[in-house]
């Protein structure tokens, strides 16, 4: 029988209070583009910027791909079929309730990551930007985790699919997956100021995005949700965590330049815009 171990809150408690620390450490400076992460956050962006960040999004691969799957498991009832294949034969975690406990352990840590990103990224190089600037950025992605629970807790409630194991009528979709998917989501935007290099980011959210899929797999294998629910539940997350981030964090600072292509008969033509 496979063991898994558990975490031990005597000594993960000052590992974590470490981590936190190195991060407020780390999380002095600004980004590359001078500013700081969550000075710019902001309430009122604008119906322009929020219908880009909507598209964008919506046409996300991490946002339709999973949405396209969950489609994709209505044919000859693949979905009914996986789950009750995944609930019996328990591949990956040797039982239901292991799956079970692992999926809240994954979710409560990917929840320790996000936080743990947010206080590392360079939010200012004094103690009142720093402060202003972490309010302002963890504000806004909190109303997002806030705003991704109540549309899934709606959806719960009006969708009223049976769960696979009959214990309740609010199956579709999942929140474990949605949540595990904004809170990656979160982690890669906020990873992206740290000024890491581009293999450590691209090994980062791979990690991340493995996370995300052991998580929902975690609730099909545990007997609390077919296929269609999580991959639901993943889309949703992720749509959440990207449109919030980039329509009310105002990262890209609008006062930067921006280089545009845009094709032409002639080949394309370079233009340099400047927003004040």
């Amino acid at each position: 029988m496979r063991r898994y171990a558990r975490c031990n809150p005597k000594l993960s408690f000052p590992v974590l209070l470490l981590v936190l620390c190195a991060g407020i450490v780390n999380g002095c400076g600004t980004m590359a583009n001078g500013r700081g992460w969550g000075q710019d956050a902001t309430l009122a962006p604008g119906w322009d910027r929020v219908k880009q960040a909507a598209w964008e999004a919506a046409t996300a691969p991490a946002t339709w791909v999973p949405l396209a799957g969950a489609v994709a498991f209505q044919i000859d009832r693949a979905d009914w079929k996986v789950e009750k294949w995944a609930a019996r034969e328990t591949p990956v975690f040797d039982s239901r309730e292991n799956a079970g406990r692992m999926s809240d352990n994954l979710l409560d840590a990917a929840g320790v990551i996000w936080v743990i990103s947010a206080v590392a990224a360079p939010s200012g190089d004094t103690a009142g930007d720093w402060s202003a600037a972490k309010a302002g950025g963890l504000g806004v992605q909190t109303a997002g985790g806030i705003l991704t629970r109540g549309t899934v807790g709606y959806l719960k409630k009006n969708m009223t699919r049976r769960r696979c194991n009959g214990n309740g009528n609010d199956s579709f979709p999942s929140a474990h997956a949605s949540g595990a998917a904004m809170y990656a989501t979160f982690t890669s935007r906020n990873i992206e100021t740290l000024g890491w290099s581009s293999g450590a980011v691209t090994a980062s959210k791979i990690s991340l995005g493995v996370m995300t899929a052991v998580t929902a797999w975690a609730r099909v294998e545990g007997f609390q949700h077919y296929p269609t629910d999580v991959l639901a539940g993943v889309a949703i997350g992720h749509f959440f965590g990207a449109f919030i981030t980039d329509a009310f964090m105002g990262m890209d600072n609008p006062r930067n330049a921006m280089v545009l292509i845009e094709p032409s008969r002639e080949g394309a033509i370079a233009m340099i815009r400047f927003n004040f």
